[in-house]
């Protein structure tokens, strides 16, 4: 469970169960006023049914994502969508099986109270989590490019409850968005006088300039002290690799996966990819049919990757570039490449050229979550660049994964080194319910029309 405790912020899940009570509390209300279940049993199902789809429509339209739902009209906007969102699946749902129905009428005054009773509680929320009371009083020590990096990052976001107060560091020249309040040696007096929650540490030298004294006192006294690194990952669901040291990674939390958790892990990919094999075989059949009809060539492409432990395996794909794409040395794939084809566009986009990797996943070179695995050229390449970079060949690669769901797609050294910091993060956190929120979210990219161009 270190996934919710990680990558999800109190305040998101205080939104989520609180709303989770208001939808089946509104469809309750809404039945009790119509008269709809005939016995509780009945009732029951379905409410849990619309309520688990209505919390997954609105996560679908980021309304758990508060640093991008935090404005009225924004709110508003992204309510509707997945309350209409709602509709539409219900009415298709009742069209296959009309024994979902809870009658149109009990629907329509449910929405209704929920249209009300959600922005009501959102601008209730919002009002309480701004108050200067309900925040933390963070400092930070240092100003280098990682504490600017986090005095950035709490300014933007409003899922975690921080406030930067400023920074503490020997006295210099530093830019307007720098407010240094105090040297180290001061660092008690700031403590005292800015009535500090919680002290970041970033100073990329600490020898001779930690004030180790203040900072015990410190802790001793209530105030959270943790290093920059940490903060980073906290709120953004990444690892800042090149600001930390092979000490870090050895040791802090995380990073061992138990043979139990992996053992669970091999089970779910071959009962998914056993299954997924038979439900996608007609998907599969008219992929192929397109991929032959409009360009000459194998319908499968075969390509070497580097899997688990630095192992070379043969990935297979429904083939999305004409045949002559690449000749002699290998070249990295872009967005909008027009080495694609019109077929291998659509199916890159909704992922169906990855479907021949379910036969990846039966035989154990991947699993269905995890590291995206590269070329041997490019990981040579890359490892020679980057640091760490072969840490992300600890676990199998993954038909999807933490990276492919939060960044775009990268064709650079640049996208190779911010998807390595989501590849760690998702290696530290290793666990089958983070495995769960990323095949969530994978199909949220694939629905939203995000996925590999």
């Amino acid at each position: 469970m270190r996934v919710f405790n990680r990558h999800v912020s109190g305040r998101g899940l205080t939104v989520f169960g609180f709303e989770t009570v208001l939808i089946t509390g509104a469809i309750l209300l809404a039945a009790q006023l119509h008269g709809s279940f005939d016995t509780a049993m009945s009732g029951a199902w379905k409410v849990v049914l619309i309520t688990g789809l209505c919390e997954l429509c609105f996560y679908y339209n980021d309304l758990y994502d508060l640093t991008v739902v935090h404005s009225k009209a924004e709110l508003a906007v992204r309510i509707l969508q997945g309350a209409g969102a709602v509709a539409i699946i219900l009415a298709f749902l009742s069209m296959l099986a009309p024994g979902v129905l809870i009658g149109s009428g009990t629907f329509v005054t449910a929405l209704g109270l929920l249209l009300v009773a959600v922005p009501t509680w959102r601008l209730a929320f919002d009002g309480v989590t701004r108050d200067p009371h309900m925040e933390e009083r963070v400092l930070i020590l240092g100003t280098g490019t990682a504490a600017r990096q986090v005095a950035s990052l709490i300014r933007a976001q409003h899922d975690f409850p921080y406030r930067v107060v400023g920074f503490v560091d020997e006295p210099g020249t530093y830019d307007s968005d720098v407010s240094v309040v105090g040297s180290p040696s001061e660092l008690a007096d700031v403590l005292r006088t800015r009535r500090v929650d919680r002290v970041v540490v970033s100073l990329s030298d600490r020898r001779g300039r930690m004030p180790i004294r203040e900072l015990l006192q410190a802790k001793m006294s209530g105030v959270r002290v943790e290093d920059a690194a940490t903060m980073y990952e906290r709120l953004t669901g990444k690892i800042l690799i090149d600001e930390i040291k092979p000490s870090w990674l050895i040791f802090s939390d995380g990073f061992r996966a138990s043979r139990v958790t992996r053992a669970l892990k091999r089970v779910v990919d071959l009962l998914l990819s056993a299954i997924g094999v038979v439900l996608a075989s007609p998907l599969m059949l008219l992929t192929a049919l397109a991929v032959r009809l409009e360009s000459p060539g194998p319908v499968l492409y075969r390509q070497e990757r580097v899997g688990e432990n630095g192992r070379v395996f043969t990935l297979f794909k429904f083939r999305s570039m004409r045949t002559d794409a690449e000749s002699g040395t290998p070249i990295w794939a872009k967005d909008k490449d027009d080495r694609v084809t019109r077929v291998g566009r659509f199916i890159r986009i909704t992922r169906l050229d990855e479907l021949p990797q379910l036969w990846n996943v039966l035989r154990g070179d991947m699993s269905f979550v995890g590291p995206r695995p590269e070329r041997p050229f490019f990981v040579e390449q890359l490892a020679a660049i980057i640091p760490f970079y072969m840490e992300r060949h600890a676990v199998k690669p993954g038909v999807t994964g933490w990276a492919q769901v939060k960044y775009r797609y990268g064709s650079s050294v640049e996208d190779a080194m911010e998807k390595l910091r989501y590849d760690l993060y998702y290696i530290k956190h290793l666990s089958i319910v983070f495995d769960l929120t990323i095949v969530i979210d994978t199909v949220k990219v694939i629905v939203s029309g995000k996925g590999a161009k």
